[in-house]
């Protein structure tokens, strides 16, 4: 009887996974590496994101995931239109939720992960005692998701922040930690991809103080120091590309001392690792936050600091994207011929095309993106006309998922005809603009309408004006 009990208690052995044949052969000729580039160019086509690389091909190929996220859903039905999961090769997603939520012994709900379904390595040593962390961040997921289906607005986008996989013991000091492993990373590139996904919904305030968290998280796994070169490799990135993300939030709700803080510790990270990708990004960031801090020389260096590291990875859209950051540093110093220079160089670059080297974090920067920088280059060169021009075409062109972006784009909009002696235009695209506010927090964004509003204040008796300036002045500030 003894014997019977403890058998009975004993968790049921997972089932070995099933290859899926169907999308084995939907790949065809192709290798998983150029498939998986497939899958990454039809995901930009309809502006999601996904960092699909060979290794998850072969996970879906050897069943590994029974059944994507919703982002890869998304993408593999764009590719094979007409067909569903299953016809994919995929179990029905309610058949692995009701499994997930059966072997956790919930009661209520299931889950929704941001990241792959069944994603610890199975090839990791450390896999068995990182089962219960992952399956504790499936919860976790879910609850997020709730929080996004039932609510809406940055307040709802702040509060759900909260858990993303990554947590540490505050008092565990003097305790054995837990080496990091493939579930850490995991988490880690998930934490990264989300914070960039509510920034782009909902811009930067309310949502700094809550990303800082898994920050210090991040650099505890780290501390800790993983067992394998592999897992530390990608430990070490996704900790530096977060401090990058946590400094753009910084920097975006006017916090420069601390963006600064944030980037110069995400280049430390890249130069001990040597990781160019990582380099080039921070000082892109750097670039862009010397700029607005009124540091335009430092601007232009680190613009082309970051144009020298990025040089050999092969992407012309990073390399725009870099030009356009030195071009606003010649603008800020007012050498126009300099900054026009820099915007062709930009342009060029940009009519090459995307490639399969354009880094993950880049998926914001579409002809929207390059339209508003260069708003923002003649506006500051004090081109009125040229820039309105620009800032319109941006605002026209942003995909509707970028909603800060649209609202960012419009004010510039609105400064540019306030500037530019247009006030009546000027008031309609600040009250577009308003319109966004429930959505979007960005002291950014908030701080260009004020100086639209002064801009406008001798102007009251233009049609619109004075109905804007009331509506404006009638809205809450931010902290």
């Amino acid at each position: 009887m003894a014997s019977s009990k403890v058998t009975s208690s004993q968790p049921t052995p997972p089932r070995p996974p099933r290859p899926n044949l169907v999308f084995r052969q939907l790949r065809g000729q192709r290798s998983p590496a150029e498939f998986a580039a497939a899958v990454r160019r039809a995901a930009r086509e309809i502006g999601e994101r996904v960092s699909c690389d060979a290794r998850y091909i072969g996970r879906v190929e050897a069943g590994e995931i029974r059944c994507p996220n919703y982002a890869y859903e998304r993408v593999f039905l764009h590719m094979f239109p007409g067909r569903t999961l299953t016809d994919l090769g995929f179990a029905p997603r309610a058949s692995v939720r009701g499994r997930r939520a059966h072997t956790l012994g919930e009661t209520q709900g299931a889950y929704e992960p941001y990241d792959t379904q069944e994603c610890h390595d199975p090839y990791d040593p450390h896999a068995h005692h990182e089962s219960h962390a992952l399956h504790e961040s499936y919860e976790e997921s879910d609850v997020l998701r709730r929080a996004f289906m039932t609510g809406g607005g940055a307040t709802v986008a702040a509060a759900s922040l909260g858990p993303i996989g990554l947590a540490f013991d505050a008092g565990a000091a003097g305790r054995p930690v837990r080496r990091p492993g493939t579930n850490d990373a995991y988490a880690l590139e998930e934490a990264v991809r989300r914070i960039r996904l509510l920034d782009d919904r909902h811009g930067a305030d309310g949502l700094y103080r809550r990303a800082s968290e898994p920050l210090r998280a991040a650099y505890a796994l780290l501390d800790a120091g993983a067992t394998r070169q592999t897992t530390a490799d990608r430990l070490h990135s996704g900790a530096g590309e977060l401090a990058i993300s946590v400094g753009w939030l910084a920097h975006d709700s006017g916090r420069f001392d601390d963006a600064r803080s944030h980037y110069a510790e995400a280049l430390a990270t890249a130069r001990m690792t040597g990781d160019d990708a990582l380099e080039a990004h921070g000082f892109c960031n750097t670039a862009f936050l010397a700029r607005d801090a009124g540091r335009p020389r430092e601007a232009v260096r680190a613009a082309q600091a970051a144009q020298r590291v990025a040089r050999p990875l092969g992407s012309p859209r990073l390399m725009s994207l870099l030009a356009l950051r030195e071009a606003g540093g010649w603008a800020g110093l007012a050498d126009r011929t300099a900054c026009e220079q820099a915007l062709v160089r930009a342009q060029t670059l940009f009519e090459r095309g995307p490639s399969d080297a354009d880094p993950e974090w880049m998926s914001f920067y579409g002809e929207a993106e390059l339209e508003g920088l260069e708003a923002q280059c003649w506006s500051t060169l004090g081109d009125w006309p040229r820039a309105a021009r620009h800032a319109r075409r941006a605002a026209q062109l942003q995909n509707p998922h970028f909603t800060r972006n649209i609202a960012l784009y419009t004010a510039e909009l609105a400064d540019d005809l306030a500037r530019g002696g247009r006030p009546d235009e000027a008031a309609a695209a600040g009250m577009r603009v308003l319109d966004l506010l429930d959505q979007v927090q960005s002291s950014r964004v908030q701080t260009m309408l004020a100086g639209t509003a002064r801009v406008l204040l001798p102007h009251r008796r233009a049609s619109g004006v004075s109905g804007f300036l009331e509506r404006h002045a009638s809205q809450p500030r931010t902290a």
